[in-house]
């Protein structure tokens, strides 16, 4: 944990933030050779890299019917009640995401619009390893489902006994989810790029993973279109006097428990509130099922910044540009309109960041490292493409051509102007 005193008008520098999207050289050169063995053996290297990751009783293969019903019939009815009250408020949430397509016509005839249409087939990478994530199964196929995509795969680790969560295939089912492959990895990535025998490409590639997946994605794109590369999980608190030290403290640890690379940030006007949270925080450490991974995270990633004041505290958390933010402010809904960078906004003590997690219905596959500056949450729009459309009549050309040919010739592009001017030589021979 580390404390810095921030003045008015101070910039934090990039190291200060301890956060990096950039693969390293090792890690990329591995999801490389991986990549490239997938492309060259298919289906040989998949089943290879399955075993040497996760076990040699882990294989890929495609997900059965007899398998979900098996799941159906295993995961206990509460936790099945709420993966489907999830998915209601997700599905409910992005369907008001949906755009339309659209035309407009001229009094002379000329009509342009936009052809919204949804992509073809998309893959979606849900995690496993450290622990199985239902909901992320929910957030990204939802949207997709929403937008009308006719093939969602997903792909997955299988567990040590080459198995999948039940909960895992339980989600799938609910949100529609066409083919579930047991693959991991950078080669599930490589899968769903590229296409083996037995799983074929697909357009677009969503969803979080580890270092090798975030590595894969970055090399595939272009190749297949992607949502993001993203980097480990992070959140930001924004406090003042009249915060809740333990509830603080909670919050930051939810965040720590994801990963040992989880970046945890605490902005506050308070210089008091600083020794109560970091007390709170060794309180429920000690407490906590996931010690070694949540003290990592805190220990090596939780930096806490005191500001001199509230435009100091608002300077920096949007220099942060955190994935999560939660406000524990008096009257937080005012501050809304300074807080420019963030992936998903928490206001007040009673919305923390695990609502957005489970079930308000805003997507939690949100940008990271610093990207809210310029990205956005993963939304209906990842999963639909948009075609211009243009239709000129006569009298439409006519009015415009002297313009096109202008800006034609301004631009030395001597075909384009003609390329209009032709279309009326037979009529102004006559």
């Amino acid at each position: 944990m580390k404390i810095l005193e921030l003045e008015a008008g101070q910039r934090l520098e990039a190291e200060e933030l301890g956060r990096s999207l950039a693969a390293s050289s090792e890690i990329e050169a591995t999801a490389a050779r991986i990549i490239a063995a997938v492309r060259e053996r298919g289906d040989a290297a998949l089943q290879e890299y399955t075993r040497q990751f996760d076990g040699e009783k882990a294989s890929v293969r495609l997900v059965m019917d007899r398998e979900f019903e098996m799941a159906t019939a295993r995961l206990a009815k509460p936790l099945t009640e709420a993966l489907k009250a999830a998915g209601r408020s997700i599905n409910d949430f992005h369907m008001r995401q949906k755009t339309q397509s659209w035309f407009v016509t001229r009094p002379d005839g000329a009509l342009v619009g936009s052809r919204v249409s949804p992509l073809s087939s998309v893959g979606i990478y849900v995690p496993g390893g450290r622990a199985s994530y239902p909901t992320s199964v929910l957030m990204n196929a939802l949207p997709a489902r929403v937008a009308g995509v006719e093939r969602i795969v997903m792909v997955t680790p299988p567990q040590a006994d080459g198995s999948v969560n039940p909960a895992v295939l339980v989600a799938a089912r609910l949100a529609g989810v066409s083919e579930v492959y047991t693959v991991g990895g950078a080669q599930a990535i490589a899968a769903l790029a590229y296409g083996t025998e037995s799983i074929s490409p697909v357009d677009k590639i969503v969803g979080p993973g580890n270092a090798y997946v975030a590595a894969a994605k970055r090399l595939v794109a272009g190749d297949v279109g992607i949502d993001m590369v993203a980097g480990p999980s992070e959140a930001c608190i924004l406090a003042d006097e009249t915060a809740d030290s333990d509830l603080i403290a909670i919050d930051l640890l939810a965040q720590a428990e994801h990963d040992p690379d989880a970046r945890t940030y605490l902005v506050t006007t308070d210089e008091e509130l600083v020794d109560e949270v970091i007390e709170r925080v060794e309180f429920y450490l000690a407490r906590t099922a996931r010690l070694e991974v949540s003290k990592a995270a805190i220990d090596n990633n939780c930096l806490i910044l005191v500001c001199d004041d509230l435009p100091a505290a608002i300077t920096a958390v949007n220099q942060i540009a955190p994935e999560h933010l939660e406000v524990h402010m008096d009257q937080p809904l005012e501050l809304l309109g300074m807080i420019e960078n963030a992936g998903a906004i928490f206001l007040g003590p009673w919305t923390p960041i695990s609502v957005g997690d489970y079930l308000a219905g805003p997507n939690h596959t949100l940008p990271t490292g610093g990207t809210a500056r310029w990205a956005s949450p993963l939304s209906v729009d990842d999963f639909v493409k948009r075609s211009s459309v243009i239709s000129y009549s006569y009298a439409a050309l006519s009015n415009d051509a002297p313009t096109i040919k202008l800006l034609a010739d301004a631009e030395g592009l001597w075909a384009h102007g003609r390329s209009v001017e032709m279309r009326f030589e037979d009529e102004a021979s006559e």
